[in-house]
């Protein structure tokens, strides 16, 4: 990773590169100069991993159960390397994710993929997740109305 990213900023693209389809990454990567080819160095490979939780946020974890995730290494032309873990079994996700890391980590390529890639496909799931929310509160309950209504 280049001096100029930070583990944040990575965390970010790669959140969003989990998040999306494998169909929605290759449409939005038809906008884009032609990357330097790859070599897959893992995968793209299909397991389980065991997801954790807290009782409470704050309590004893407990094994919540399993999660199938796929995974993906590539290495670029020029020696980056890009890695990708998504949810599922989409293992042209996985490979295009880690194609993208490697190409996000390029000074020459990062300011394309994230205009051509990463904000079209952040604000695709923005619009999503309002989507989900403006349905949720449509249908939310007013209890204080409902016990005012009963005569409490």
């Amino acid at each position: 990773m280049d001096d100029m990213t930070s583990p944040a900023e990575r965390r970010a693209w790669m959140g969003v590169l989990a998040r999306s389809g494998g169909d929605a990454i290759a449409a939005r990567m038809q906008a884009l100069p032609k990357l330097p080819a790859h070599t897959r160095l893992r995968g793209p490979e299909t397991g389980l991993v065991m997801v954790r939780g807290r009782q409470g946020g704050d309590g004893a974890p407990f094994n919540l159960g399993e999660m199938t995730v796929t995974r993906c290494t590539v290495r670029l032309a020029n020696g980056t390397l890009g890695h990708a873990y998504v949810a599922g079994r989409d293992a042209r996700q996985a490979e295009l994710a880690a194609l993208l890391d490697a190409a996000l980590q390029m000074p020459g390529l990062h300011a394309a993929v994230m205009a051509e890639v990463i904000a079209p496909l952040a604000e695709a799931e923005a619009a999503r997740r309002d989507a989900i929310a403006r349905k949720a509160a449509a249908t939310k309950v007013a209890f204080s109305t409902m016990a005012i209504m009963r005569g409490a």
